[in-house]
């Protein structure tokens, strides 16, 4: 279980290997235009996709309060066909905003456009009941079945999917102006080629980009400064700390396939954002098969790579961390009032710790800890690693630190948001080995922040926890997150919380 499956490691590995006789760059100063710019697109905006699932949801539920409303109120709760009921009006709604999936009736385009879609959501509602009578005919029960009930459910259906539908798309219309429903991309890449990506994109109907600038490293002869009414903000180097201010979805290189090597040296700075990153195949005349592109409108576009746990895998993974929070607050309650007295009998202080961490994107967040050190002797930016029977640790937060007590207060960080219950660990900002930051040891060091970092992980089951004393100790704990980050699943974040407290029994590193 402590081998990383090599063969699973297609994108990191490559882009690791360009990275092999680099360091990482320090953040780049943003010039006055681009902070400005980057100031204005700190807010985060809603995802088409994730508009689009509201709707799935929102449409079932109409369905299903609907029949089950005119059912209560025709039939009554006390008849004896009560389940039945339920579970074909259930059924129904379901199949039928399966259908309408299939229709691609939640497409963007068509949901601002209600009325273009009328007669196609009409006959795919009238599609599910003809299957729903279908299936009581085979199976002899459609005579057991109210037809007025199902008939005044087909009528009243249909108006309330298609007043939502009417209402969404004046919703839809008005975050299209203000920008709150957009993807925001940033043209990585000038010249004649950047041109002719914008005036593409810039033709598509009904186009959800919003296009935020440009970023190219060649100077304003051979990339002008203003390119299709877009100005360049800055070099690539400069696009890494705007991503980190602005909240980007899409970074679009604008070169030929072609120019491998350049391709290749934009790849290893732009990576360790939590963005999608594509290859524009708009001007190429090297053609792959269509299921290899992505496309805006009819612009094809190759992933490079994709953002981590986004979308919807986003909202299943915040929903696990709140559930599992509680879960792990409640039981641990008594544990953690115990620690705390014990800490305070044991010498001077607060009991908690709060120290500043690298977060998502960057982000510093400020995580809690039960304090293990005597409080005048604290060090919050960790620039002095904790060694073992280091004297500043106290006697009680020698046995808190063995057994990792001091970090159930990160139960709460995980609740309100600032961590996940599993992730990346989180370094300090300032931690460091032999004088030289994190970032300086390992290449690719804040790739490990495209995710929400983590109250345990993959890499500290795996042995990796405790003090980073060595340069390989670093690099194996950043090879091990960057796994986790490739492959996560909520299954896997279920085996790496499962694993936790068996794996904290060995105590070699934890001092």
């Amino acid at each position: 279980m402590n081998d990383i499956d090599p063969s699973r490691r297609f994108s990191a590995d490559a882009v690791r290997k360009l990275n092999a006789s680099s360091s990482e760059e320090r953040p780049a100063v943003l010039n006055e235009m681009a902070r400005q710019v980057a100031t204005q697109l700190e807010r985060d905006t809603l995802r088409p996709v994730m508009v689009s699932g509201m709707l799935r949801i929102m449409e079932f539920a109409v369905l299903l309060l609907s029949g089950l409303g005119l059912y209560l109120f025709y039939v009554g709760p006390l008849d004896v066909m009560f389940w039945h009921y339920c579970l074909v009006i259930a059924g129904g709604s379901l199949i039928a905003v399966t259908f309408m999936e299939f229709g691609e009736c939640y497409q963007i385009a068509a949901l601002m456009r209600p009325f273009a879609t009328f007669s196609r959501i009409f006959l795919i509602w009238a599609a599910t009941f003809a299957l729903m009578a279908l299936t009581g005919f085979a199976l002899k029960v459609s005579g057991d079945f109210s037809r007025i009930m199902f008939g005044a459910w087909f009528v009243v259906g249909f108006v309330a999917i298609f007043f939502l539908r009417l209402v969404m798309a004046k919703m839809i219309r008005r975050w299209a102006r203000n920008g709150r429903m957009e993807r925001r991309a940033v043209i990585v890449g000038g010249g004649k080629a950047a041109e002719d990506l914008i005036r593409a994109v810039e033709q598509q109907p009904h186009n959800d980009i919003r296009i935020c600038g440009i970023f190219d490293d060649r100077d304003d002869k051979r990339s002008p400064p203003v390119v299709a009414g877009y100005p360049k903000l800055g070099t690539i180097s400069e696009l890494i700390e705007f991503a980190r201010i602005a909240r980007i979805d899409l970074l679009i290189v604008s070169l030929p396939i072609t120019a491998e090597q350049r391709v290749l040296q934009l790849l290893k700075k732009l990576w360790v954002l939590p963005v999608d990153i594509r290859l524009s195949a708009h001007s190429n005349a090297l053609q792959f098969r269509p299921r290899a592109y992505s496309y805006i409108g009819s612009i094809p576009l190759l992933d490079i790579f994709d953002k981590p746990i986004n979308d919807w895998d986003s909202v299943a993974k915040r929903a696990f961390d709140i559930v599992f929070s509680l879960i792990g607050i409640v039981l641990f309650s008594p544990i953690m009032i115990a620690t705390a007295i014990a800490i305070k009998l044991d010498s001077k202080g607060p009991v908690l710790f709060k120290q500043k961490r690298h977060g998502f994107n960057n982000e510093v967040i400020e995580v809690y800890k039960f304090r293990s050190m005597y409080a005048d002797q604290s060090d919050p930016t960790a620039k002095k690693t904790v060694t073992r029977n280091d004297p500043r640790v106290t006697r009680v937060g020698r046995f808190i630190r063995k057994t990792s007590i001091d970090e159930l207060p990160q139960f709460f960080n995980a609740l309100f948001g600032s961590l996940s219950l599993v992730g990346p660990r989180p370094h300090a900002v300032a931690a460091q080995s032999h004088n030289l930051l994190y970032a300086e040891v390992v290449d690719g060091y804040f790739a490990r922040h495209k995710v929400k970092p983590g109250v345990t992980g993959w890499a500290q089951i795996n042995g990796w926890r405790g003090e980073m004393d060595t340069n390989e100790k670093i690099r194996m704990r950043t090879e091990y997150d960057l796994y986790y980050i490739e492959n996560w699943s909520l299954l896997f974040d279920l085996r790496i919380l499962i694993l936790t407290p068996f794996r904290l029994l060995n105590t070699e590193n934890a001092y």
